[in-house]
């Protein structure tokens, strides 16, 4: 009997990293008693004055937020990275560390306190990607920085201590983890085909598209086969290029489309301002051309069954491997039939 992705308890491989994930559709027919329910709008002011990111307010560490009219970046008065560390290295026996210099700054998107990415208009969402650009670029051209990476934090439940619209960048002198496995399994890949790892991914996703949640002329958005998110998502460009700063006007206005497009159907999913974790995975910054990077967009958001009941890794994921009920197909199919 083949295998029934609806019905049949598998594992599914995770191409980017190397690992796998177990997937147990029979689940979700398990009993629940949950409530499945909408909260009440969050309802902010446009302007809050005990915000640190609001206009010409002043921010913890006693500097003043200037009164900007657009985005806006500057360094994170608590960074967890230092330009000043010294990579100096420790070992002892078979204990190893070694210093880790690097810069954290913080973007705001909007000087507009009461919007959240899918409420802005892409217009604004393209000035974003600009400062995405540019913080890539001068950032990455720095000789200590390697590796940038740009992420969004929405949400309390995500750990985000301010609802003000706003991301952050983290650059520094290594390659993360996660970042290093993609980099390995795309350099294999290339070296062995001479093609990108996700360009054929996304063309086999394409041929028959029940993981795709929305695309338009140079973007697909899709729930990944290996998901391991409920509502996991990853937007893949069209066109093999290696980093944002590659983007052409065309594609930078196509990208903050399709950003706008899936996050407005997150919130529409639950009717809640939908919380996720996302982040730009692109070729690090140490000098070398990468052929084998492919830039890409993924989206990690915890709600579950509604507005108020989220996936926990507890239990078997933190000893075992991830897994997940609602499948990958299960869930773009939701996500695309919101208008």
């Amino acid at each position: 009997m083949p295998l029934d992705f609806s019905n049949d308890s598998h594992r599914r491989f995770n191409i980017l990293t190397g690992e796998w994930i177990l997937v147990s559709p029979h689940r979700t027919k398990r009993p629940w008693q949950g409530k499945v329910e909408s909260l009440s709008p969050d309802r902010r002011p446009s302007y809050d004055p005990n915000c640190y990111l609001c206009p010409g307010n002043t921010r913890a560490n006693g500097d003043q937020t200037p009164a900007y009219t657009d985005t806006y970046v500057f360094d994170n008065d608590f960074g967890a990275l230092l330009a000043g560390t010294a990579p100096h290295v420790y070992q002892k026996g078979l204990l190893q560390a070694q210093g880790e210099p690097g810069i954290c700054r913080v973007l705001c998107f909007s000087p507009d306190h009461s919007l959240t990415l899918p409420e802005m208009p892409v217009s604004a969402i393209e000035r974003v990607v600009d400062l995405w650009q540019k913080e890539y670029l001068e950032l990455g051209a720095q000789p200590f920085i390697n590796h940038v990476q740009i992420f969004e934090n929405k949400g309390a439940v995500m750990g985000c201590s301010n609802p003000h619209p706003h991301g952050q960048i983290w650059a520094q002198r290594s390659i993360p983890q996660e970042a290093a496995k993609k980099s390995t399994r795309q350099l294999a890949y290339w070296e062995e085909n001479r093609r990108s790892l996700l360009l054929d991914y996304l063309e086999q996703e394409l041929e028959e598209p029940v993981r795709l949640v929305t695309e338009n002329a140079y973007f697909a958005a899709l729930v990944p086969f290996w998901a391991v998110w409920p509502y996991e998502a990853m937007i893949i460009p069209r066109r093999h290029f290696q980093h944002i700063g590659q983007l052409t006007a065309e594609e930078k206005t196509a990208f903050a489309a399709i950003l706008k497009d899936l996050t407005q159907r997150y919130d529409r999913l639950f009717g809640t301002s939908f919380p996720y974790s996302s982040g730009i995975h692109q070729s690090p910054t140490d000098g070398l051309e990468h052929p084998e990077w492919h830039f890409h967009m993924a989206f990690y958001p915890p709600l579950l069954r509604s507005a108020t009941v989220r996936k926990f890794m507890v239990g078997y994921e933190m000893f075992g491997e991830p897994q997940r009920d609602i499948t990958a197909e299960m869930a773009a199919e939701k996500l695309r039939n919101l208008s």
